[in-house]
């Protein structure tokens, strides 16, 4: 892998506070329930001391092309925090002129009024957590805004500016029949918002939906949701091209994109992730033995997550809960897993420059795919068949299984 190529991989950053007014039943993201006043001086120093340990190894050259604040909840914090961040981020890294910057925001009423100042701030985008327009359902969520607070929630973000705003819209919600699903969406779509993110509810291991299940629709009424939606979302001009995101022309998120297309990320606050590719050098070798023959290494490290002990080893080795080395072998799973989450799937171009090997459709776990109706193989670009999205993770099982 030569410096040339290692330019050519996008560099975002993501900024994760932990923090939320209280732990919704489904959520398994590293959130912990606000206790007192929040510590928003400390933790913003806290950032940026780890953000300073990150950067001591190597410099960065590449300008990010998006910062995305998640949690956790992270428009608990001032207007005022969030603005001295971004000024001490922008001290220590290149921003693109395009960058996008988004806050993940509650419609909550505590939250609402600071939409002007976060754009101010220089946060360019917004994504809402809504969830749903049924109060009845936002009570089983455990959410702590009702429809109409999500709606004025909204037109005051629109009305601070906001051109580019994601709506988080989830599905096959417990005791949720076709019809109520729709018209949430239908909700949604009246919005007019830039992005929705529209996904089926998972029960995940150790939640409180996970622990005690609550009655969700069964597969078939799932699907019948997913495929009806899908088609409202397309006519209302929502172009379906992840698993779960749909985008006016233009906008699609740059951050998730390049998760999904295996870009590089730092990742910076309590249980953040992060990954980056080098062409070499001190940081590459003392992860271990990660590289290929050209010296292409790429590394993940995770910070530890309860936030009492990242505030307190924040700038230093004692905040790094692992870092690994991703070895040559491991890495074409490591792509599939997240390229082939995008409809338009990848090119041989891109799982070159991004693993530092060479795609071959001349193997057993491709040609299975293929037999089965999942995976369209073209010599430009391999993508999931509509088949293969519906039984993405049937289509991956092959290629984790070679």
């Amino acid at each position: 892998m030569s410096r040339e190529t290692q330019a050519a991989i996008p560099l975002s950053l993501y900024l994760h506070f932990p923090w939320c007014v209280q732990k919704c039943p489904y959520c398994d993201f590293n959130s912990h329930p606000q206790r007192g006043a929040l510590p928003e001086d400390a933790y913003v120093d806290a950032l940026l001391r780890d953000l300073d340990f990150e950067l001591s190894d190597r410099s960065e050259t590449r300008p990010l092309i998006a910062i995305f604040m998640g949690g956790g909840t992270p428009s608990l914090f001032s207007d005022r925090s969030i603005g001295r961040l971004l000024e001490q981020v922008n001290r220590r890294l290149t921003f693109a002129d395009d960058i996008e910057i988004t806050l993940e925001a509650n419609p909550g009423t505590a939250e609402a009024g600071n939409f002007r100042g976060y754009r101010d701030a220089g946060v360019n985008r917004l994504s809402m957590g809504i969830q749903s327009l049924d109060d009845r359902q936002l009570q089983r969520l455990g959410r702590i805004h009702s429809a109409a607070e999500a709606m004025r929630a909204y037109a005051r973000a629109r009305a601070a500016g906001f051109d580019n705003i994601n709506l988080d819209l989830m599905y096959a919600l417990p005791q949720q029949d076709l019809a109520a699903a729709l018209a949430d969406l239908d909700g949604g779509i009246a919005l007019q918002p830039e992005h929705l993110s529209w996904y089926q509810l998972t029960l995940e291991p150790n939640t409180e939906f996970g622990l005690r299940p609550p009655p969700v629709p069964d597969e078939d009424t799932a699907w019948a949701m997913q495929l009806e939606g899908q088609q409202r979302l397309a006519a209302a001009g929502y172009a379906q091209y992840e698993v779960s995101a749909y985008a006016r022309d233009g906008r699609q998120s740059r951050h998730n994109r390049n998760y999904w297309e295996y870009g590089d990320y730092l990742g910076i606050g309590a249980g953040a992730h992060a990954k980056r590719s080098d062409a070499g050098g001190v940081a590459a070798v003392a992860c271990g033995e990660s590289g290929d023959a050209t010296g292409f290494r790429i590394t993940r490290a995770a910070r530890h997550k309860h936030p009492r002990r990242y505030l307190r080893d924040a700038g230093t080795a004692g905040a790094i809960q692992e870092r690994i080395a991703v070895a040559p072998a491991e890495r074409p799973f490591e792509f599939l897993m997240n390229a082939l989450r995008l409809n338009d799937g990848f090119t041989p171009a891109l799982y070159a420059e991004r693993t530092g090997l060479h795609w071959s459709a001349d193997t057993e776990a491709v040609r299975r795919a293929i037999q089965r109706g999942l995976l369209d193989v073209g010599a430009r670009r391999i993508r999931p068949t509509e088949f293969g999205r519906r039984h993405l993770n049937g289509l991956l099982r092959l290629f984790l299984d070679t």
